[in-house]
């Protein structure tokens, strides 16, 4: 590698590196067959391929830091809330308290289709504003 070759950016424009690693014979011949029918170096179809795949492990999961940095929210996501009777005894999903049948509870609403959680009457936290109606008489 010479220095203007150093000097590429490659994934987030960080200095590129040679790495080395064994592959079974059949993954050779797939990349090569890859390489080919792209018309380029293996080298290069081995590294789009490994962007992709960081790509998408980065989009799937988070990683381990960004993870560390913002606290476990279970409301992220929602958007409101309904009030319910519950049919059957449910738990609460913030407090883990037991809801019996018959209570009033909260359906929570989230923007991630199929996602739901039931929770206590106490359980929510305030809201930032009021939404209590006013009438002049």
């Amino acid at each position: 590698m010479t220095d203007g070759d150093d000097k590429k950016g490659g994934r987030d424009g960080k200095k590129q590196r040679v790495l080395h690693t064994r592959v079974p014979a059949v993954l050779e011949q797939e990349l090569k067959r890859v390489a080919t029918a792209w018309r380029v170096p293996v080298s290069n179809v081995v590294r789009a391929l490994l962007e992709d795949a960081l790509d998408t492990l980065d989009a799937i999961a988070p990683s381990t830091t960004e993870q560390e940095a913002a606290p476990d929210d279970p409301l992220r996501g929602a958007v409101g809330v309904t009030p319910i009777t519950l049919v059957h005894d449910a738990t609460c999903g913030l407090t883990g308290e037991k809801l019996a049948a018959g209570t009033e509870a909260y359906l929570v609403l989230f923007d991630e289709p199929g996602r739901k959680m039931i929770t206590g009457r106490d359980a929510l936290p305030n809201a930032s504003t009021s939404n209590k109606e006013t009438t002049d008489d």
